[in-house]
């Protein structure tokens, strides 16, 4: 979605009641969008969702989210990723090793860099992948009345969900994370994590954006359909997400798709995502249905909730959606 078009769209999420507006780095940066979010709303969180920081230097990033946070006014969350090591070499250009061992560099090279400009002092980063050495008065923003942002990492394989369990303020959960996956690995690793830093679970954040496949029309629910089906096909051919599919029972599949893949015959891909496959990995049905879907699959183990929407639906026909999800929610508490 264009820059100029998400602000718009911000803002009536906002008039909505949404909590958070999000931004995956995917056609557009997501930097830009979340900007034009923050400048037309007072009230939601921005947060990207994710961006893919590989592609970028740490100062880079710093500068990015410090200057977001000050023009959302402390609204703004930076959820990080590695993405896939072709994207980073091949299609951004940039260096590539041991992903969750650079991660870690990353997330405590922004912190010193924030801690820098929060001081007005010197910077003196050294790691095995990044350094930064100098910072002059002249380029330094200085303190941010509003703080440093919140870090969220996404994950999916065990070293990159000890990261982000140990280092920072939240997870992003994958959108093809099913509630086997996360109760029964994600949230005890996570867990295990802070523990093992000296921390609780208390204010940590787990956030889940499933794949979400709804309309008001069966023309608008079956496009959506299949655009859910085409997203679980992609990421399903990817082996680093093989682990997901074996514990769903599923690990025949992803040989099927990567095969498929290798031979270019995407039509194929997505027929071979039958309703079990998509009713697996995606919340299928009209708005009210599939309020209860996500509740049931993400109650009482998220502790936030956007939709990887399958379709271009604006938000207020999702607005029966996020009606019954948030009475779902209510119901719930204690």
């Amino acid at each position: 979605m264009p820059p100029d078009v998400y602000g718009d769209r911000a803002a009536r999420a906002e008039e909505l009641g949404y909590d958070s507006v999000w931004m995956s780095e995917t056609q557009h940066d997501p930097f830009v969008g979340l900007t034009a979010a923050a400048l037309k709303t007072e009230r939601v969180a921005v947060r990207t969702g994710l961006a893919v920081v590989f592609a970028r230097n740490p100062m880079t990033t710093a500068m990015l989210a410090n200057d977001l946070q000050l023009v959302s006014r402390g609204r703004f969350a930076l959820g990080i990723g590695s993405q896939l090591q072709t994207h980073i070499t091949k299609r951004f250009s940039m260096p590539w090793s041991k992903p969750a061992p650079r991660m870690r560099e990353y997330i405590l090279a922004l912190r010193a860099i924030w801690k820098c400009f929060a001081t007005d002092g010197r910077i003196r980063f050294r790691g095995e992948f990044y350094r930064h050495t100098v910072m002059s008065p002249f380029f330094n923003p200085g303190p941010n009345p509003y703080g440093e942002p919140p870090i969220l990492v996404a994950g999916v394989g065990p070293m990159m969900t000890q990261l982000a369990g140990e280092l920072a303020d939240g997870f992003l959960a994958h959108i093809i994370s099913t509630r086997r996956l996360l109760e029964g690995v994600t949230i005890p690793a996570l867990r295990a994590a802070r523990e093992g830093a000296g921390k609780s679970m208390d204010g940590f954040e787990l956030h889940a954006t499933p794949i979400v496949a709804t309309g008001n029309t069966e023309e608008e629910l079956r496009a959506a359909v299949r655009q859910a089906k085409e997203s679980i096909a992609y990421y399903a051919s990817i082996p680093s997400y093989a682990p997901v599919l074996e514990l769903e029972g599923l690990g025949g599949l992803k040989d099927e798709l990567y095969r498929l893949a290798g031979a270019g015959r995407a039509a194929e891909m997505v027929d071979a995502i039958d309703d079990t496959i998509l009713e697996t990995f995606a919340i299928v049905g009209e708005p009210k249905e599939a309020a209860a879907k996500i509740w049931e699959r993400f109650g009482g183990l998220a502790t936030s909730i956007a939709f990887f929407q399958a379709g271009d639906l604006p938000p207020e026909a999702l607005q029966p959606l996020h009606e019954e999800l948030r009475h779902l929610v209510r119901s719930d508490l204690p």
